[in-house]
């Protein structure tokens, strides 16, 4: 099936639900019932769990982030990436005091389809999709995403896409990837391996990132979408660090920062 042509066009009404009246009640095992946040409030914080470690995400989902991504990328081993999915999507049930997202791998790695097919499900807030390079694969996401949608259950187009631009291919393609027509409201910087990427070091005072940090709050305001999301800070025991950083970013600028349940080592 190719983009434009008259198999595509029957999806073409899929639209945005309106949240406007309020939280969502969602139906859990036993009867219990818990709301999802309203997707119009303000997004702040957004704290990463490893999807592999059953107790670090019982406990991100109790914590007062605005949003807990479940993360079967880099923190989960190729061995274990089927395993932990199911332990996703058993976690999605569950209930909590944000909203919930899950962090997939790459739309151009062999585990992104499983990924997505795995997790996609009555519950879910949302999908970070990692290392976006081209218009093309986030338009793919975005296609798999409302057919998921269709079988399974949750309001077309109402699971939300934010891609991550941490590659130099990703930087220097935003323009084209917020060109394409798809369901994404923001994007995230992704400092780690755009650092990694350019042969940068990641410092702690991050001067290193002002001018990636910059293009992508440009092209976010050019595209007329909301303000992006801050790289993660990893360091949880630097205080003093993740509030310097945080209040070198205009609010206007960078809408909400990321964190990370994992120590960054020396």
């Amino acid at each position: 099936m190719r983009w434009g042509t008259p198999e595509c066009s029957r999806y073409a009404h899929l639209t945005l639900p309106s949240l406007r009246d309020g939280p969502l009640p969602l139906p859990l095992k036993g009867g219990e019932r818990f709301e999802r946040r309203a997707a119009i409030q303000p997004l702040r914080s957004f704290l990463f769990a490893r999807g592999n470690h059953p107790r670090r995400v019982e406990k991100a989902l109790t914590l007062d982030a605005d949003a807990v991504i479940l993360d079967l990328e880099d923190a989960v081993a190729f061995a274990e990436k089927p395993t932990t999915r199911g332990a996703i999507a058993a976690a999605i049930k569950q209930p909590r005091t944000g909203l919930l997202y899950v962090r997939v791998n790459a739309v151009d790695t062999e585990f992104c389809y499983g990924d997505l097919c795995a997790v996609v499900r009555l519950g879910l807030d949302g999908i970070i999709l990692p290392k976006v390079e081209s218009a093309a694969g986030l338009a793919t996401a975005d296609w798999l995403l409302a057919q998921l949608e269709r079988e399974h259950g949750p309001s077309p187009r109402g699971i939300d896409l934010i891609p991550i631009i941490e590659t130099a291919r990703g930087l220097a393609a935003i323009e084209l990837i917020l060109a394409a027509e798809t369901r994404v409201k923001r994007v995230a910087f992704g400092a780690g391996d755009f650092t990694l990427d350019v042969n940068m070091q990641w410092s702690r005072a991050e001067t290193e990132l002002a001018y990636a940090r910059a293009h992508i709050v440009t092209a976010s305001r050019a595209a007329g979408i909301e303000a992006p999301l801050d790289t993660v800070w990893v360091d949880l025991q630097d205080e003093a660090g993740f509030e310097g950083s945080a209040r070198t970013r205009s609010p206007t600028a960078i809408r909400a920062r990321c964190a990370s349940t994992r120590t960054r080592s020396a």
